[in-house]
């Protein structure tokens, strides 16, 4: 079979929390205990917005306001996400996991697509993104992905999955053949410096006019329409 062009190819990269899934609030707790734990405190975590936000910077955003300065954050930063990940292990059943609404069905048919290479892009750092995904069974179609364990700023992961989709595949991706699937203004917004297609689910905690304010690609209220989900990724 000739290879395919690279104008075909597509390098397609997937948030998880409120894109693919939601946990069932289990993260949350597992954090709430962590802070308890290194920190004392959880902070304000009532009410706090995660959304498209890295595990770091969740940490750093609620321990500010909770009095302790950034040395003593940057201290106790580690030893946090290696007890959220222990506590995350620990108390997550695959009921907790609840599929978002034509995911699987879609993250199957881009997987069995020779065009496209699967990643992740999410805030999570990676352990504990890939207990959350092992419940549906898609840790094996993506095989590389950008992690809050990788960088706390979320704009930084786009070009960093890039590298790491060119090290395992051979092809270098750029631009529009570049596509970001995420449920906040945050996945919409991390792509642009390198001029990625970006599509919007309506799964998550952000409102569709507060997603469509920042001009996506396309925007979906979810992903039970498969083809026409197909399309608004693939372009």
């Amino acid at each position: 079979m000739a290879p395919l062009p690279a104008s075909e190819r597509r390098l397609v990269l997937f948030d998880i929390d409120g894109t693919l899934l939601s946990a069932a609030g289990v993260s949350a707790s597992a954090l709430g205990e962590a802070l308890r734990r290194h920190f004392g405190t959880e902070g304000g975590i009532e009410g706090y917005d995660y959304s498209g936000k890295t595990d770091p910077q969740i940490v750093r955003e609620l321990m500010r306001p909770a009095g302790f300065d950034e040395a003593v954050i940057e201290k106790r930063m580690g030893a946090t996400l290696v007890s959220y990940v222990g506590l995350l292990r620990a108390r997550l059943r695959p009921e907790h996991v609840r599929p978002k609404p034509g995911m699987s069905a879609l993250v199957l048919a881009l997987a069995g697509d020779p065009r496209v290479a699967l990643g992740l892009l999410t805030g999570n750092v990676e352990p504990g993104a890939r207990l959350k995904l092992e419940p549906m069974g898609l840790n094996g179609h993506f095989p590389f992905g950008a992690f809050g364990s990788d960088h706390e700023d979320r704009h930084l992961l786009p070009a960093l999955a890039v590298e790491r989709a060119r090290a395992l595949t051979g092809h270098f991706f750029e631009g529009k053949r570049v596509v970001i699937v995420g449920d906040s203004i945050h996945d919409v917004r991390c792509g642009r410096s390198i001029g990625v297609r970006a599509v919007a689910v309506a799964t998550g905690h952000t409102r569709p006019d507060v997603l469509r304010a920042e001009k996506p690609d396309a925007l979906l209220p979810d992903c039970s329409d498969l083809e026409h989900a197909l399309r608004a990724v693939l372009g």
